[in-house]
Formats: C-alpha cells, sequence, structure tokens
C-alpha cells in the first residue's frame, strides 16, 4: 500500500497552481494521489515547451543518446517494479499479478525501443533507372515528425503510455501526453523515472485534463501527430477535428473473436477464452467477446469454459491470489449487467455470473449461451467481464459470423490443421490473427492495429517509430566519373 496520498502537480514552465483533483482506487474509494489539471492556457504552454525542445534539442540528439536514455529507462522500471505494479493495481483496479505483467512488458517496450533507436535508417534509391539520370544518387532519409499528442487509456496505464513514448523519443520526437483521467498516476511516476535516465527537460508534458481542454491540446497546429486508444466513438470524432495535415493513428475498440474448430485441444482453447475474456475484468480492447465453437464439441467446450470461469477469483486487486478485479467504475457495472439483462429477454441464458458488489464495482465473470448477432453483447464492444459461445457448422460460417462486425483489430482461431488455419486467418477481416491462442495475445514488438471501425496506423514498437517519422527524399547530382 502507498504509505502517504503523493502529489503531483502540473510540471509546465510558468504555470504555478493548478486545480488537484484526487485519484481513487475503483474497488474501495481509497485515495491514490492527487494531480494538477491542466486548463487550456496550461496545454498551450506544454505544445510550447514541447516544440522548442523539439527543435532546440531532441531533434538534434543522437542515436545512441536517445537509445541510452530508454535503456536507462528500461532498467529503471524494473528496479520500481513492484511500486509500479502496486501503482496500477491501485489506481486502476487491475490484479496485481497481472500489474506485474504489464510493467515486465513496459520495461521491454523501453528495451525494444533503445534498439531500435539505433536502427533507424533509411535507403539508397538508383536513379539511373531511366535514360539522362545517370551520375545522380537518391537518398531517402527518416527525420522526426515533432511534437506528439499521445492519449491513453486507463486499462493499461504504463505499457500503452510506453507504447507511445518510447518510439516517440527512439525517433527525436518530443511528446505532450494526456493520462487517462481515472488512471493519470503510473504516467507521472513514469516521467520521474525518464527524467532520472537523462531524458531533457521539455520533451515530456504531462496534461491531465477532463472534456473540452482534451480537444485544445488535438486542434493545435503545433501537433505534428496524434496518437490516441480509446473508444471508437472519441478516437473517429478526434480525427474529424484535427489540424489539416496533422497526421494520426487510432487504436480503438473490438469484440475479438475466437473460432474453436472440431480438431481442437478443447482444454487449451478454453484456457485462453477464460483468461482472454475475464484479463482485467475484460476491459481490453482484444479481450475475447464472441468464442464460435464447431458443433459437433460445442457442449463439451462450453462445459470446459464454465467450469474454468467458475473458479475464478473475484476479488482485492491487491491479493496475489485474485484473478479479476473491479470494473473501472459503477457505471460500467451497471452497463456490463444492464447489457446481460437485454440479453436474456431477448433469449439469451447465463450459464454463470452476473451476480455484482458495486461498492466495490465487482461483477463475476459471465458466460452467455443462446446469444444472437444483433444483440449488444455481440455486436458492441462489451468492455466488461461478459463472454458469448455460440456454434458453427462449416467454416464458411464461422467466417462469416466473425465477420459480422464493425470491428477488427485480432482474432484467434483453435485447430491442428494448418489448412484450415489459414483459411481463417486468410479471411477473416482483422488486423492480426493468433493461431491456437486467444486474440488477447499480444508481443510488444509486433504489428498492432485494427480495421474497419477498430482503427488506422500501427503500434508495435518499430512500427510506432516508423508512423512517428517521415521520410525525406535527397538528390545527389555528383560529376560524372
Amino acid at each position: 500500500m502507498l504509505k502517504e496520498i503523493v502529489q503531483y502537480p502540473l510540471s509546465i514552465r510558468g504555470i504555478k497552481s493548478a486545480p488537484m483533483v484526487e485519484v481513487k482506487s475503483p474497488y474501495d474509494g481509497q485515495i491514490v494521489a492527487a494531480v494538477g489539471q491542466a486548463d487550456e492556457k496550461a496545454i498551450l504552454t506544454a505544445i510550447e515547451v514541447a516544440q522548442e525542445t523539439f527543435k532546440k534539442v531532441m531533434q538534434k540528439m543522437p542515436a545512441f543518446q536517445r537509445s541510452e536514455i530508454l535503456a536507462k529507462t528500461s532498467a529503471l522500471i524494473l528496479k520500481h517494479a513492484e511500486e509500479l505494479a502496486k501503482i496500477i493495481a491501485l489506481e486502476g483496479g487491475k490484479p496485481i499479478k497481472d500489474a506485474r505483467v504489464e510493467v515486465s512488458r513496459a520495461a521491454n517496450t523501453f528495451a525494444l525501443a533503445a534498439k531500435e533507436a539505433v536502427r533507424l535508417d533509411g535507403e539508397q534509391l538508383p536513379m539511373d533507372l531511366s535514360p539522362g539520370n545517370d551520375g545522380r544518387v537518391g537518398i531517402i532519409v527518416r527525420e522526426p515528425i515533432g511534437v506528439v499528442a499521445a492519449v491513453t487509456p486507463f486499462n493499461f496505464p504504463l505499457n500503452l503510455v510506453a507504447h507511445k513514448l518510447a518510439p516517440a523519443f527512439a525517433a527525436g520526437n518530443t511528446v505532450v501526453l494526456k493520462p487517462s483521467s481515472a488512471t493519470p498516476v503510473a504516467s507521472f511516476r513514469l516521467a520521474e523515472l525518464l527524467k532520472e535516465a537523462g531524458l531533457p527537460d521539455g520533451a515530456l508534458q504531462i496534461v491531465p485534463c477532463r472534456g473540452a481542454n482534451g480537444m485544445t491540446l488535438i486542434k493545435d497546429p503545433r501537433i505534428a501527430l496524434v496518437s490516441f486508444t480509446g473508444s471508437p466513438e472519441v478516437g473517429w470524432n478526434l480525427r474529424k477535428e484535427i489540424h489539416p495535415g496533422t497526421r494520426i493513428v487510432l487504436e480503438l475498440g473490438g469484440n475479438a473473436g475466437l473460432v474453436v474448430h472440431d480438431d481442437a485441444d478443447l482444454e487449451l482453447a478454453a484456457k485462453a477464452a477464460c483468461r482472454g475474456g475475464y484479463a482485467h475484468s475484460g476491459q481490453t480492447c482484444i479481450s475475447v467477446q464472441r468464442v464460435y465453437v464447431q458443433a459437433k464439441v460445442y457442449d463439451q467446450f462450453v462445459k470446459l469454459f464454465t467450469e474454468m470461469v467458475r473458479a475464478l477469483k473475484v476479488g482485492n486487486p491487491l491479493e496475489d491470489s485474485t484473478d479479476m478485479g473491479p470494473l473501472i467504475d459503477k457505471e460500467s457495472c451497471v452497463k456490463t449487467l444492464d447489457w446481460v439483462n437485454s440479453a436474456v429477454k431477448d433469449g439469451a441464458k447465463v450459464l454463470t455470473g452476473g451476480k455484482s458488489k458495486e461498492s466495490n464495482n465487482l461483477v463475476d465473470p459471465i458466460v452467455l449461451t443462446e446469444t444472437k448477432a444483433e444483440m449488444l453483447v455481440v455486436c458492441k464492444e462489451v468492455f466488461g467481464p461478459i463472454v458469448s459461445v455460440m456454434k458453427y457448422e462449416t467454416l464458411d460460417d464461422a467466417i462469416e459470423a466473425m465477420n459480422d462486425s464493425r470491428f477488427g483489430i485480432q482474432a484467434g482461431v483453435f485447430t491442428k490443421d494448418l489448412e484450415v488455419a489459414f483459411k481463417l486467418a486468410r479471411q477473416i477481416d482483422v488486423g492480426g490473427v493468433i493461431v491456437n491462442d486467444a486474440p488477447t495475445y499480444r508481443a510488444d514488438h509486433m504489428p498492432y492495429g485494427g480495421r474497419k471501425e477498430s482503427g488506422i496506423g500501427l503500434e508495435g514498437v518499430r512500427f510506432a517509430l516508423h508512423e512517428m517519422t517521415q521520410p525525406k527524399f535527397i538528390c545527389l547530382n555528383l560529376p560524372k566519373l
């Protein structure tokens, strides 16, 4: 437990005071910290400082120095791992054992960025492919893009922030970060570690804020790139609001599906669905929400899966034995139960779960059967501990059901047949297909991005680095030899 309320005032040039807002645990309401709130003036100043720091410092910093800062940050994250895990568990309600995994991943994200910082290069383009161009040499270099506006969600308050900051600094950019209002503490602690690792003053500006003030950051013409992770409704609206010429990367919602074919290892598939469906109470954009099981093995899978779900321990996120903690707030609990009740009225069956303890924002993990494509729990993003299990007859039926969605980040497929795996992988319309694991699987170096309403652009350290740089072509007209 944190022994006292930590104060994180704004650290922006010329801003002497700002309103402080308490950050409270969604589990028991205890105060985790107090965080300064940025108004329009503070945000505009933060952008100005970030732009100055980019021009004077970051874009001139050699790659080896950027790499050293990122590597030191990775080491410092590991050094303070338990402290950071407790912050994540307290402010967001993530079970401590999962919070420790997030900390480890964040350290790895910075370590990967440290390596990519010294690998960032361009290419030589042969110019003598057509007459009249002999004696010319073409070079393509990649340059940092400038000031990055990063907007991050509550569910991964350290590693999703790392996925914005680490590639940006690896490229030589500066960042103005708006963390989630629910979970800003991890961002402030990470900023302290970055400073200790040698990140120049001004390279990172943190601007916690709510409502219209966030649009001040997004709309500013000095912002070169907006990198947003959050809800589709907010994300697509941001795309309309940004200044012309500002790039945008959107990582938005999903209702990830999982196909379990009749030759699959059913126990392995059930474990993956259980882990992937209820990790952090289903509050991830690639959480398993829809499971389509071949009819021959449907009953067997449902039995295995339901038994595993019933065995999950729901409770205090600070206890090592807890599998599932609270939802982020009371509104999320109410929405989860309302959607289940709506599905039941339309014919769905609850096999387990659904009990709630709203004083702690806890909802027991829910398994639904006999759901239909038009039900909210199937066609929308639940972002809660609900998994619907449905049956299919043919592979084409499974593909059609999986693609019957507005979203498309990742999907999972369980089969022992390589031909089946490739048929499903090639025909399911998502950004990534995970074979013999849940769609919740993510390694921090892999490309990660959605199709359809799930977003545009790619994350994953090397791919984000590419988004956060811009190519420049240089043509040298050299004397003929």
